[in-house]
């Protein structure tokens, strides 16, 4: 799996010490930005797995916000939730995403991410108990107040 993670980091992160594309300045180091991805997307896969099935909806819906708020090309975006859910389903827990992510994204990043949650929740157009469960857990454990939620909550929503 470690393989995996620095093929793609390599693959697709700039490397530390190298040019920059299209500029003569010297790349910054990623400080951690694909783990980072992976837990977001680890994150989104598990919601869409809440309820038992995970719809075509569902995975457009992740891919789109990938390619969207990361700036991943097709390719990439499928290869970033192969990766996300290998580490998914080998997790015993949430905490060791959100943590990551609480770590590294500040409260608009958050609230980004909780949008694009609750995208995946209500893409399949159905809202199980377990899904709002699960999404204020993982709310909680990234430090996001129940009023920036439900305003996530309605800026996902279709009919708002």
């Amino acid at each position: 799996m470690l393989k995996a993670i620095r093929s793609f980091v390599s693959r697709n992160i700039i490397v530390p010490g190298e040019p920059a594309p299209g500029s003569g300045e010297t790349a910054p180091a990623p400080d951690g930005a694909a783990t980072v991805r992976i837990a977001a997307c680890a994150l989104l896969l598990e919601l869409a797995h809440a309820d038992g099935e995970f719809s075509e909806k569902e995975q457009e819906h992740i891919e789109n916000a990938l390619a969207r708020h990361f700036g991943l090309d097709e390719n990439t975006a499928r290869e970033l939730l192969q990766l996300a859910e290998q580490e998914r389903a080998a997790s015993i827990d949430h905490f060791q995403f959100t943590h990551l992510i609480a770590e590294h994204y500040d409260l608009g990043q958050k609230m980004v991410l909780a949008e694009v949650m609750w995208g995946v929740i209500l893409a399949d157009g159905e809202l199980a108990a377990h899904e709002t469960y699960l999404v204020r857990k993982l709310a909680s454990l990234l430090e996001l107040e129940p009023a920036y939620l439900a305003r996530a909550r309605k800026a996902a929503s279709p009919d708002r």
